[in-house]
């Protein structure tokens, strides 16, 4: 069974752009495109799409306004946000709406389309670059003030409650991880370097890469980013 896609952006070069590429993958169906938000409500109704790329600033009616009214009419439907903006006045109230991910127009386009798969099965998507951003990861990046953390780890926990994200197979992963990984993982989830953790956990930084590679494998992630947003979701902002 294809995923069924709606593309949403005011920019025609961009949109037959990203149409050419996704129309190339077996598993992907455009069963649509619109040019504004309120496009993009209309042709939600009607086409009944998986999931939808949504650009953000568009006339008419911004992709902000659009993906609200898309959750509360068409829960089912995926919203993924595909934008230029990567600062938090767009990123948050994006993931207010119940996005399942916020990316930028500088992905690779093999990451768009491994992103769209992903984020069809329920998995949170946010660029490497939002992730700094709202995690505080970056140098340059200042933590979330406390609006602005309550609003992402709200959204977090409602895609979490959504799709299920505490299933029985999260619960097996996690527990496989030894006390020590959970301490790293722990560690990975506030934005620290291995030099940090090693630092922090008074131990060596290879043994760190050792219990970050493991944590990886248990958790069926290819990133360090992916497994702090992935315990995020399981333990929440708090662990």
């Amino acid at each position: 069974m294809k995923i069924k896609l709606l593309l949403v952006d005011d920019h025609q070069i961009v949109l037959k752009g990203i149409a050419f590429f996704l129309n190339l993958q077996p598993d992907f169906e455009i069963v649509g495109e619109a040019a504004n938000g309120k496009e993009a409500v209309e042709k939600a109704a009607e086409l009944q799409p998986d999931m939808i790329l949504m650009d953000l600033q568009m006339p008419v009616m911004d992709g902000i306004e659009a993906s609200r009214i898309i959750a509360e009419q068409h829960p089912a439907i995926k919203v993924l946000v595909l934008t230029s903006f990567a600062d938090r006045s767009h990123i948050v109230p994006a993931l207010q709406t119940g996005a399942i991910g916020y990316m930028l127009k500088d992905v690779a386009p093999d990451q768009l389309a491994e992103a769209i798969r992903s984020a069809y099965k329920g998995n949170i998507q946010l660029h490497p670059d939002i992730t700094s951003v709202l995690i505080g990861a970056g140098a340059a990046s200042p933590p979330l003030d406390g609006t602005e953390e309550r609003l992402f780890y709200s959204s977090l926990q409602a895609e979490s409650e959504r799709d299920s994200l505490r299933s029985k197979s999260d619960q097996i992963a996690f527990a496989s991880l030894t006390p020590r990984e959970m301490e790293v993982l722990r560690q990975l989830m506030r934005g620290n370097s291995n030099k940090d953790i090693a630092r922090a956990l008074v131990v060596a930084e290879k043994t760190v890469k050792t219990h970050v590679s493991s944590i990886l494998s248990k958790l069926d992630v290819t990133d360090r980013t992916q497994a702090a947003l992935r315990g995020i979701h399981y333990l929440g902002p708090e662990a």
